[in-house]
């Protein structure tokens, strides 16, 4: 039962360590959330991200939770080793010497882990600069200055105070895949995103006790919302699984193979990384719009919006792409169906080599235009249930889909460190 296999967590020393190593350094992070960056007039800031939601820098304070609305030592969030990971896993396609890096094993990811923390370092200390000049020109509302002594003091302090914190948030998440249980970049960024619930909550009980909203759609609310949740589970563990048959070898006196197995292929295989794309390159204008009081920049930013029929097309469309792209630049068909070859194994009905190559790619073709039509389903859906239904709190899109799957893996992982000790998972039923 699931009371049983939740209690069996605790029976295994080394799982409850690590259950309670990874918690302990999640609330390490939460706590530098809130150490402000020096030189900076919170009460300023704070009342210049009123309004923001739509831009980049809303975007980038959801993957920090909230630590760039107060430009906390952490205000960065993990933003750069996700491009730097993003950038190397690009580049790996085009460049000979991290393409075999790739194919190297343990050796060659540790490499490749190394460059992805230097690209991580270089890209905090471009965006640190970008941010501390960005912040010279800011100022509230009521015109009090963001920055209190602007000058090349602050621009150095700001780069060495925001790449410092984005570094130890890197060593943070490494040592909790290390050490932990779970992804630990993911779990930073699945922290800093299910903090904001309380606040959600808050807000929908506020409507409810001022009868702004009633009761009936709050339960309709909920239902669709547990509705959603189950769909996206469904999908992200969707597989197209294509049969494999291996040949039977003669080893000395043994015989090898005669096996049939599957060749798995994932309905969402380039994950959450679309919609992250996409949402930066039409946020862009708007985030350039909120710096500069031009008008046809104004008009631009207004149409590139959440909620209008233009920004919800581009978005749409954005995200159409990018699941095709990225899909076809981490996974080669071409590469599965020679391995395939070299260990004796074909699909039934296919002849190995470039007709397998092509079959797979068919396939693949087919169940990522699927994987894309829920993907946009789920990042429309904010933006529908806000302008049609006014809900009080964004619900779908980018963030929930990073809560589900990170869930959905750390279930996972504690479940396989519960079944190699013999104990019974928490998603099995008890046996009779």
């Amino acid at each position: 039962m699931v009371g049983g296999g939740f209690g069996n967590i605790f029976k295994i020393p080394e799982l409850k360590k690590r259950i309670l190593f990874t918690l302990g350094l999640l609330i390490v992070y939460r706590v530098g959330v809130h150490v402000p960056t020096p030189g900076i007039d919170g009460t300023a800031l704070a009342t210049f991200f009123e309004g923001k939601e739509g831009t980049l820098l809303g975007l980038f304070d959801m993957f920090s939770g909230g630590a760039l609305e107060r430009l906390s030592v952490f205000a960065l969030g993990i933003m750069p080793y996700i491009s730097a990971s993003i950038i190397l896993q690009l580049l790996t396609v085009t460049i000979p010497h991290l393409e075999r890096l790739s194919k190297e094993g343990e050796q060659g990811r540790k490499k490749i882990t190394q460059y992805t923390r230097y690209g991580t370092i270089l890209l905090s200390i471009i965006q640190g600069f970008g941010i501390s000049i960005g912040l010279e020109s800011m100022s509230s509302p009521g015109g009090a200055p963001v920055v209190i002594h602007p000058g090349w003091e602050f621009r150095i302090m700001t780069v060495m105070t925001l790449t410092a914190g984005t570094a130890f948030i890197m060593w943070l998440g490494e040592q909790i895949t290390e050490r932990g249980i779970g992804n630990g970049i993911s779990l930073i960024i699945f922290a800093g995103i299910i903090v904001r619930m309380p606040i959600a909550i808050g807000n929908t009980f506020r409507l409810l006790s001022t009868g702004e909203m009633g009761i009936f759609p709050v339960i309709i609310l909920l239902v669709l919302m547990i509705m959603v949740v189950g769909f996206i589970i469904y999908m992200e563990q969707g597989q197209r699984r294509i049969p494999v048959q291996y040949a039977k070898r003669v080893v000395g006196r043994k015989m090898y193979g005669g096996q049939s197995t599957h060749l798995p292929l994932k309905v969402n295989t380039s994950g959450v990384i679309p919609p992250i794309f996409a949402s930066s390159i039409i946020m862009f204008p708007a985030t350039i719009a909120s710096f500069i009081t031009i008008p046809w920049m104004q008009s631009l930013a207004s149409a590139v919006r959440p909620g209008n029929i233009v920004y919800e097309s581009l978005y749409v469309g954005f995200i159409f792409f990018f699941c095709y792209f990225y899909t076809a630049v981490t996974f080669n068909p071409a590469d599965v169906a020679d391995n395939m070859k070299k260990q004796g194994g074909y699909i039934p009905g296919i002849r190995p080599g470039k007709r397998t190559a092509d079959h797979i790619d068919r396939v693949l073709t087919r169940i990522t235009l699927g994987g894309a039509i829920y993907v946009s389903a789920v990042c429309v859906l904010p933006s529908v249930l806000i302008t049609k239904f006014n809900v009080p709190f964004y619900f779908g899109g980018t963030a929930l889909l990073i809560v589900v799957g990170v869930a959905i893996d750390t279930i996972q992982q504690i479940e396989s460190h519960m079944l190699t000790r013999h104990y019974e998972g928490f998603l099995k039923k008890k046996r009779a």
